[in-house]
Order: structure tokens, then C-alpha cells, then sequence
């Protein structure tokens, strides 16, 4: 499994870093921290967050003033809700978000800590109308000479003057923190850009001939030289800041779009609960709920928190959660899961899981953090972003000082090095990857898909080998128990089927809850307890039942007679046989069936047509392996499979040069799903193989992995596309300006456009769509 890069032991510390613009602000803020000894930090423009990992004996104090240090504002992210503590009122989940672990990583959110608050964006919004009502006067009257009055360049300088000095101010103010730290960004461009076209305009109107009353300016989108009278830059040193905050006021509309997903999640949450004790009912806040309390759940609302229906039978939609399309009827022993609606009757549900704990509060925990890691191409763009803008400033003095020194006009050599100065543009650069992913695990979890983050994508990517568990992957894991064959003069069937009941209670294992269930319905009264239990992965367990040591295990060698007839019979019928031992000897074969997922056949097929070799691996006998993988057209089977055995295949395959995923859902696939490239767990199974893989498919639907495949493919093809726009941009624009042929107005609308473009281009990843399912495609089932 690809480790986080960049991640050391110690401690996790996130931090909201404000008045970030660009990617060589990202890239100071990581120098800065980095600079502390042991921690290593990744920033993300689109969030405006930084995941720090450092020691233990680092402070958070200390990581804040470094950033600081760095010319930003900045503040600790709240913790995460206790895991035992009932949903910690802290930070966003106080809302009543349960289990809002370090509340959704939600960029420009007014709700959110890493966005704007209320305030501030009323301010950037008044900002904005105000810049534009003082600028569409001078533009139309520098753009329409027809409409050019007496003293109409004064008028202008007094419309203009406000703008630049007011409208820009924020630009300013930046670019002098950032000055003040030996480091320039994005705003120190555009601060230079207009403050060296009013500058320029100024000399103009006094010294340079362009005051006199009767002055007339004709308008070129390329700039001009060589007139008598200088020209007047009133319109680009307005057009700059306008073009600029409009777009980034765009850019953080469409940014806000990136999140939609995740902000749906958390707003899946209830803020209120109705709880029932002794009969009465009361409303309670969720923070205050707690394990093992029961609360009701009424037509059309939703589960407040997971738990086991007590009382009532409906239907919920659990569309918003894992994708599932259909309906899902629950009962009574029922597990539900928060956020979930009811469709029909009332529900009594007791609750087992609250605050962190819960799936939702997981689910958005992994897709928020899954936002906070990068891509490698990340990382390539932001170093170079480290270098731009000093690049850029050093590009702008060189093209004004070859200008001046080749004889050119001055006029000219101004309107080029300014033109350099607007047209740059290291902010698409911050934006390639983060915004695609962030659209892209929002789409992701809103498909039931959930990837840890970027490295992830990247390994799904080239994945050309999947390893498959066939007992709750390819299979639906509901195990149930097809027939019993007690020993001849053995103990009977009857009290060996109650043996090896008793001693399945302590299993988690798909065919341990088929024998216990079996077995209580098969016999009277309740299952004795088991002592000593022992479970040993990809074998069986063991344990003592009534003083006698029970053993459910795989079947070997020299079974008696009636087993080993058994046995066959159950292998030629694809059933799954366990041996149930007494005190070392042979009493009975219990033979348990499964059936294939309905999606298994065509999850296969589109696998395989996606490039990517299946290759099943099961803890099974060769003969049920065999019977699967042959229903399902798979040709590399491998049975008898330990954990070892598992983790040793993955390693072999790699070792030949391959790229090879693992899905399972057991404890048994925990080491395979680790030391493969890719490890992708079933959501409905065990917390260890989940916390091992680096894909969760929460809607348990193994066609899912299919569409895991196809999403990483599209995303990284998005953000290459991103990559390549916002570096082709820069190395297509700055030659223009610098030769002349890019006047600064133009200059500046195409830069806001710049990033624009890769926030739209990223946003396409939120309507992406699986590929349908073909209509006529078999479904097939092993056999009973």
C-alpha cells in the first residue's frame, strides 16, 4: 500500500492558514513549517488548510508562529470529537454534527474555518460592486473615443484614484507583508502591475501632454508607441483590480462548488434526537445522546445516529450514504446507520454508535481527509511556484531595461513590463489538483466510493492486477447452513451442531454467524458459553464448551468415512465444508452455502476490460474456489490461501513487475491489503481490513470497484489537464507581453480567466456518472 508522503510519527496538528492567493503562498507556508526540526507539512490553496506532521515536543504554538512568520494569519483547527466522550460539542461539530470529526474540510464556507467569515464576504462582495461602479465609466470612456469629452482623462483619474488605492488595498497590503518576509506572491504582481499604470498615467496627464483639455486617446487592445502625446493607463490600472476580484470572487463560487458533496454529508446529520425512557418522550440535543439510549425515528425524518432497530419495520433510503439505490427494509435486531431516512413506519432504535464513531462522521472524516494530501504533480507545481514570481519580477525589470536600452519608447517599455507583471499567473498553478480533488472524492462518496487521497487515485490508476476474496467480496457473505453429517457412533449430529454453535460466538467470520444461527434455531434452548475461545485467521477456532475442547476448523486428511463422502458431496455442489472436532476427534461436517453478489459477474467483465487481471484468492478448498471463479470467468485461482499465503501472493506479483490491489473485508485480508499497491475494502466489512485499505466501497457493491478504477483514471486525466493549461498559459502569455503584443487590460482578464478555467474543468468531475449497466447481462449465482 502507497504510504502518505511526506508523513513521520508524531502528532497530526491542522491549521487554517488565511490570505493565501496563490501556489508560491502554499509553497512559502510548507518551506516555513519544514524549516522546524521534524515536521513536514502539506498546504492546500483550494481548502486553505495545512496538515502538519511533527514530533510530539513540537507546540502547536510553535507551528503558529511560523506561519506567521511567513506573512500569514492563522489558527488551530478544533479537534477531533472524543471517540468515547458522546459527540464532544466542540469546534463544527457543536452545530450538532455528530462526529464531525475535525468538521468537513469545506473551502470558502462562511461556516467554515478555513473560509471567509460572514462579515468578510459581505465586505468582498461590497468591494467588488463599488470597484465596478467606479470603473465602467473609465473603461467605456477610454474604450469609446466617440464619447471622449473635454477633461474627460480628469474625470477618469478621479474615478480611477479610489480604485487603485481603495479597491486594490487588500492586493497592497499583501504584497508589503510579503515584502517584508524577503518573499513576493500573486498580489505582489498586481500591486507593481497597477501602482506602475496609475504611476505611468500620472506622468502622463502632468508631464506628459495628456492633461490638455481637448485630448483625445483612441483605444487598441495591443499597446502603442511612438504617439506625441504619452498614454494615459487609466484603464488597465482599473481594469487590473476589477478583473482580479471578480475573479477571484468567481473562483471561490466555483471553488465552494468542489465541497458541495461533503457539505451534503455533514448536512445528512441531525441537530435533534427523540429519545424514550419509561415510556415518555422528550427532544434532546444529538450532542447530549448516548450509547445504548433509545430514540425514535418517525416517516420521513432521519436516523439520528447508527444502533439496532428494538421496535418497528420499515424501509430507509440510504441514497446519500453509500450510494444504494434501492430501498433497504430493516427490523427488529436491524443495524441502521445515521443520516439514513425513513421511508415507512415508526422505528424504535437503540443507539451503539454516536458522535466519531459513527459511519458518517467516518465516511466524511476519510473524504476530508483524502482533500488534504497531493499529488506528485502537486508538488512538482508548487516548487515551481516557489521560483515564479521572483522569476517573473526579475522577467519584468529585464523586458523594461531591454527595452529602454534597444531605444525603444518608454511608453512602450512600461506597457510591456507591466503587462508581464498582470499576466502572470502561479494561481491556476495552486489550483490544478486540489479543486479536481476535492470534486472528485465529493463525487467519489456520493457514489459510495471513498479514497484516502491523491496517492491513492494515483495507484488506482495503474492498477493492472486484483486480488479477490471470494467470502463477503465477490460473494454476499451470507452464509447459511445446507446440511449437517454427523460421525457414525460419534456424539450425533445433534449435539455436535450445538458444540460448534457455542464455540462460533465468538467469531466475527460470515460462516461462524451462519453456524451460531443455525444452531440456535436447530436446538432447544440457549447455546452454552465458550472459555479459552481462540481464533486463528484463514483456519477455524477453537475452545471450551462445557469442558470439552470444540475445534471448527478447515477439513484435512483422512476424514471417516461418512465425512469424507460428505466432503465430496459439498465440494461437487460449491459449498463451503467446515469439521467440527470434539476432544481430537472427527464428529460431524457442516456444509454452508453463499451466492455471488448480483454485480460480481459484470464487475469482473468491466474489470478485465479495463486492463486489470482478477485473480481470486480465498481461504477455501480448491474445489469451491474453483466453482466461483468459473462462474465468474476468472482463470488464476488460488485456494487454501492463509493471511501469509495472501500477503505472499501480493508480494509475488509484485515482485514480477506488476501493480496489484487487494480487495477484502475480513481480518484474514488485512496483511494482503496492506502490502499491496492498492488495498480496497468492503464497506460492510471489518474495521481492520477498512483501516487497511486506501479505497472503502461503502455501498458494498463490487461493481463499485470498476467505477473506483474509471473515476482515478478520469481525475488524474483532469488534473494533468489543469497542469498543462496552467503552464502552457504562462509559457504562451508572458513572451506576448514581454515582445509587446499583450496589452495590460487584456493582460489582466486573461489571467483572471486563467484559473477560472481549471476551477471549471475540475468542477466537470462533480456530474460524472458510472458507466450504465447493460441491460441483459447475466447475474450468476453459484451453485447450493
Amino acid at each position: 500500500m502507497t504510504p502518505e508522503s511526506g508523513t513521520v510519527a508524531g502528532v497530526t496538528t491542522d491549521l487554517v492558514v488565511r490570505g493565501m492567493t496563490c501556489a508560491a503562498c502554499v509553497n512559502r507556508v510548507e518551506k516555513r513549517l519544514s524549516r522546524i526540526d521534524g515536521v513536514t507539512a502539506s498546504v492546500n490553496l483550494a481548502t486553505g488548510r495545512a496538515r502538519v506532521h511533527h514530533p510530539a515536543e513540537v507546540t502547536p504554538a510553535e507551528l503558529l508562529a511560523a506561519v506567521e512568520r511567513a506573512g500569514y494569519e492563522t489558527e488551530l483547527v478544533p479537534p477531533p470529537a472524543s471517540r468515547t466522550a458522546p459527540a464532544a460539542a466542540t469546534g463544527p461539530a457543536a452545530s450538532g454534527t455528530p462526529g464531525a470529526a475535525t468538521g468537513p474540510e469545506v473551502p470558502d464556507d462562511p461556516d467554515d474555518p478555513a473560509g471567509p467569515t460572514r462579515e468578510e464576504a459581505r465586505k468582498e462582495r461590497e468591494r467588488l460592486l463599488i470597484t465596478t461602479l467606479l470603473c465602467l465609466p473609465v473603461l467605456v470612456l477610454s474604450m469609446v473615443p466617440a464619447l471622449q469629452f473635454r477633461n474627460w482623462q480628469w474625470l477618469c483619474l478621479v474615478l480611477a484614484a479610489p480604485v487603485v488605492v481603495w479597491s486594490a488595498w487588500p492586493f497592497h497590503v499583501r504584497a508589503v507583508r510579503g515584502l517584508r518576509h524577503s518573499a513576493a506572491t500573486m498580489d505582489t504582481l498586481v500591486s507593481i502591475g497597477v501602482v506602475a499604470s496609475f504611476a505611468w498615467s500620472l506622468y502622463a496627464l502632468f508631464l506628459g501632454g495628456a492633461g490638455d483639455p481637448g485630448m483625445r486617446m483612441p483605444f487598441s487592445l495591443l499597446p502603442q508607441a511612438g504617439t506625441e502625446v504619452a498614454h494615459v493607463y487609466l484603464e488597465a490600472a482599473v481594469a487590473v483590480p476589477l478583473f482580479v476580484l471578480t475573479g477571484r470572487h468567481l473562483e471561490a463560487r466555483a471553488r465552494r462548488g468542489t465541497g458541495a458533496a461533503l457539505r451534503s454529508l455533514a448536512g445528512l446529520a441531525a441537530k435533534d434526537v427523540t429519545v424514550r425512557e419509561d415510556g415518555r418522550e422528550r427532544l434532546l440535543p444529538i450532542e447530549e445522546l448516548v450509547p445504548g439510549q433509545g430514540f425514535v425515528v418517525r416517516p420521513g425524518e432521519r436516523v439520528a445516529t447508527d444502533g439496532v432497530v428494538v421496535s418497528g419495520n420499515s424501509a430507509l433510503d440510504l441514497s446519500l450514504i453509500t450510494g444504494e439505490s434501492d430501498p433497504v427494509e430493516v427490523g427488529p435486531g436491524r443495524a441502521v446507520v445515521g443520516g439514513a431516512v425513513n421511508m415507512g413506519g415508526l422505528l424504535l432504535v437503540q443507539a451503539t454508535a454516536v458522535g466519531a464513531d459513527t459511519r458518517l462522521a467516518r465516511i466524511t472524516h476519510l473524504v476530508t481527509e483524502a482533500q488534504a494530501g497531493k499529488a506528485r504533480a502537486q508538488r512538482l507545481a508548487d516548487q515551481v511556484a516557489g521560483v515564479f514570481v521572483p522569476a517573473v519580477l526579475s522577467l519584468a525589470v529585464t523586458v523594461l531595461g531591454f527595452w529602454l536600452g534597444a531605444g525603444a519608447d518608454p511608453q512602450a517599455a512600461v506597457t510591456a513590463a507591466v503587462a508581464i507583471l498582470v499576466v502572470a499567473c502561479p494561481c491556476a498553478l495552486g489550483l490544478a489538483t486540489p479543486t479536481a480533488l476535492m470534486a472528485a472524492t465529493g463525487r467519489g462518496a456520493r457514489l459510495g466510493i471513498l479514497v484516502r487521497g491523491p496517492q491513492a487515485l494515483e495507484a488506482l490508476r495503474h492498477v493492472d492486477v486484483i486480488v479477490l476474496d471470494k467470502t463477503g467480496t465477490l460473494t454476499t457473505g451470507h452464509m447459511s447452513v445446507v446440511r449437517v453429517t454427523g460421525t457414525a457412533g460419534g456424539i450425533g449430529r445433534d449435539a455436535a451442531l450445538r458444540l460448534a454453535g457455542a464455540v462460533e460466538q465468538g467469531s466475527e467470520h460470515p460462516l461462524g454467524r451462519a453456524v451460531v444461527s443455525y444452531a440456535q434455531r436447530a436446538t432447544e434452548g440457549p447455546l452454552p458459553g465458550v472459555a479459552g475461545f481462540l481464533a486463528v485467521p484463514g483456519s477455524g477456532v477453537t475452545g471450551i464448551v462445557e469442558g470439552r475442547r470444540v475445534e471448527v476448523r478447515t477439513p484435512g486428511e483422512g476424514l471417516p468415512a461418512s465425512l469424507a463422502q460428505a466432503l465430496a458431496e459439498a465440494e461437487a455442489a460449491a459449498l463451503t465444508p467446515v469439521l467440527v472436532r470434539v476432544d481430537g476427534f472427527d464428529e460431524a461436517l457442516i456444509a454452508l452455502g453463499d451466492v455471488l453478489r448480483p454485480g460480481s459477474y459484470r464487475a469482473v467483465d468491466r474489470l478485465r476490460r479495463l486492463g486489470v487481471e482478477p485473480v481470486l484468492a480465498t481461504g477455501d478448498r480448491e474445489a469451491t474456489a474453483r466453482a466461483v471463479a468459473r462462474e465468474l470467468g476468472i482463470t488464476q485461482v488460488h485456494a487454501h490461501c492463509t493471511p501469509e499465503g495472501k500477503a505472499a501472493l501480493v508480494r509475488e506479483l509484485r515482485g514480477g513487475g506488476r501493480r496489484v490491489a487487494v480487495i477484502g473485508d475480513g481480518v484474514n485480508d488485512a496483511a494482503a491489503l496492506a502490502e499491496a499497491d492498492l488495498g480496497i475494502a468492503m464497506g460492510s466489512g471489518t474495521d481492520v481490513a477498512i483501516g487497511a485499505a486506501d479505497v472503502t466501497l461503502v455501498r458494498g457493491d463490487i461493481e463499485a470497484v470498476a467505477d473506483a478504477v474509471r473515476l482515478a483514471r478520469r481525475t488524474l486525466a483532469t488534473i494533468r489537464l489543469n497542469l498543462v493549461w496552467a503552464f502552457g498559459y504562462n509559457a504562451v502569455t508572458v513572451p506576448l507581453a514581454a515582445v509587446g503584443l499583450l496589452g495590460p487590460m487584456l493582460a489582466a482578464a486573461a489571467m483572471s480567466a486563467s484559473s477560472l478555467l481549471v476551477v471549471a474543468n475540475s468542477l466537470r468531475l462533480r456530474t460524472w456518472h458510472p458507466a450504465p449497466k447493460r441491460l441483459g447481462t447475466p447475474v450468476r449465482k453459484a451453485s447450493r
